[in-house]
């Protein structure tokens, strides 16, 4: 894997930021896009922008065909069994809360349990909140290990005959931790309930194969893995999906209108309702076919690299606290910590002043926050584009940033 190639095809790296040259540490809140994406959008809209499944016209069909290839490469990305499982969304938030308000409102009842993590990002908490408050459904919450990680024993206690859905995320967003989630799912569907993964951190750093998890709902957003803002991917499992109603309701995803009654067309179509996100499933697309160039098993190697590369280099820093796993084989390529005596937020601001572009704040995990007894922490994320000498950077930075608090205070 040449990362000086790979960084080559990204142009928003190649620029200086406050007088220094860009390091970018925040690929877990987005990823920068490649030219082909670029080039991929650009082309669509100067040269056959048009709807879709609608015209019979020549731009028309091109824009279909476009639109339902990416459908293809998606389905083959994540192992998918049928292009029919592969709904386009605007994100991993949609696509939960599609699975939510669709099957969770007929399937979910007084009495019954939703189960998730406290590690979970706040679009895989809220809607389940949302649906136990209407429904009379209990919310509970799998505890921790101290170092971020999750017991199956702790999952066995806490999933019983009366869970309906489990949701967790497939890597966490702050933690790194990567869930067990095979095995999850499988404590799941002996105790009847259904299966909901949070890939969002999973499917743009590592091979997934939804068969082989046996997930019965995956969900993931583009804009984290290369491909535009505004397009995700709620993968299901076709008996479920055809179960289920649609919770947008208009035009393309219908089959007949009445003046009383309609009916849905069929999968996947009856979840797209309206004119669909053409130019980001072009975009994301392209983003796959970036990927599976370079390879997934080999940017998932690249980023246990890094990420233990940082810890080690990070652990030398006096006052520096790393949360997650401990051991890097554990963990993806993301590294949560805090610097004693500085806000991350100023953290944050003094390595930004020094080029270096990192995450602060709470991450959306505030329950993640209380349990680790912290109001924020600051977060460095590494993509396939990230080198050892941006990660010597932050270590500076860090250094920098320690020495110049210390003067102050």
């Amino acid at each position: 894997m040449n990362v000086n190639e790979i960084r080559r095809q990204f142009p928003i790296l190649d620029q200086e930021v406050n007088g220094h040259p860009l390091v970018y540490l925040d690929s877990a809140a987005t990823s920068q896009k490649p030219l082909s994406v670029i080039q991929s959008l650009s082309e669509y809209y100067h040269g056959y922008n048009a709807n879709v499944h609608r015209g019979v016209h020549t731009l028309g069909t091109k824009a279909t065909d476009g639109y339902e290839g990416a459908r293809e490469k998606v389905k083959n990305f994540i192992n998918a069994s049928s292009s029919e499982e592969v709904i386009f969304m605007r994100g991993t938030t949609t696509a939960i809360n599609t699975v939510a308000s669709s099957y969770g409102s007929a399937n979910v009842g007084e009495g019954d349990e939703i189960v998730i993590t406290h590690m979970e990002h706040h679009s895989n908490i809220i809607p389940w909140q949302q649906l136990a408050k209407e429904t009379g459904a209990t919310l509970k919450y799998v505890p921790l290990q101290a170092d971020g990680t999750l017991s199956l024993e702790d999952v066995r206690n806490t999933v019983t005959p009366q869970t309906k859905i489990v949701s967790i995320m497939m890597v966490s967003n702050v933690l790194g931790t990567m869930n067990p989630i095979k095995e999850i799912t499988q404590i799941a569907h002996e105790n009847g309930a259904v299966m909901v993964v949070d890939g969002a951190q999973a499917a743009p750093h590592m091979k997934v194969d939804v068969q082989d998890l046996n997930c019965d709902f995956f969900a993931f957003s583009g804009h984290k893995m290369g491909a535009p803002t505004g397009i995700g991917v709620l993968y299901g499992k076709k008996a479920l999906l055809n179960k289920m109603e649609p919770v947008e309701f208009g035009g393309e995803m219908i089959d007949f209108v009445g003046l009383q009654e309609s009916t849905w067309k069929e999968l996947p179509w009856k979840f797209e309702g309206g004119t669909p996100i053409i130019a980001g499933a072009i975009g994301l697309g392209a983003a796959i076919d970036f990927l599976e160039a370079i390879g997934l098993d080999e940017i998932e190697k690249h980023e246990h690299h890094l990420a233990a590369y940082a810890m080690d280099k990070m652990s030398s820093i006096e006052g520096m606290t790393i949360y997650g796993p401990k051991d890097p084989g554990k963990r993806a390529g993301l590294v949560t910590f805090n610097l004693s005596d500085v806000h991350p937020h100023d953290l944050a601001t003094v390595l930004d002043s020094e080029g270096i572009a990192i995450r602060a704040g709470h991450h959306c995990a505030q329950p993640l926050m209380k349990w680790l007894n912290v109001s924020s922490t600051a977060r460095a994320s590494f993509y396939l584009y990230n080198t050892e000498e941006d990660i010597d950077r932050l270590i500076a930075g860090l250094v920098k940033t320690k020495e110049y608090f210390s003067d102050v205070f």
